[in-house]
């Protein structure tokens, strides 16, 4: 059995692509920590700092940054068939 992986999703109320990578995470059963930097500038600024990008979602799996919903690089760092 392989390790859980930490993963931490930055978002914001109104982003259709937070919402569908919340959903993925749900139907593939992964535990995720969301942080909404709409209203967070520390957490915004923390954001920038590990992806260089101001848009989310931006996903952290164990210290690997995905920016947005790339599904097929999601099921990679997950192992998600």
């Amino acid at each position: 059995m392989t390790k859980a992986k930490n993963v931490l999703i930055y978002t914001t109320p109104t982003c259709i692509w937070c919402a569908r990578t919340k959903e993925f995470f749900k139907q593939n059963k992964i535990q995720y920590k969301e942080i909404n930097v709409a209203g967070d500038a520390k957490a915004a600024q923390e954001m920038i700092k590990k992806s260089g990008q101001v848009g989310v979602p931006v996903i952290d799996i164990d210290g690997q940054i995905v920016v947005g919903f790339d599904q097929e690089r999601l099921k990679k760092l997950l192992v998600i068939k």
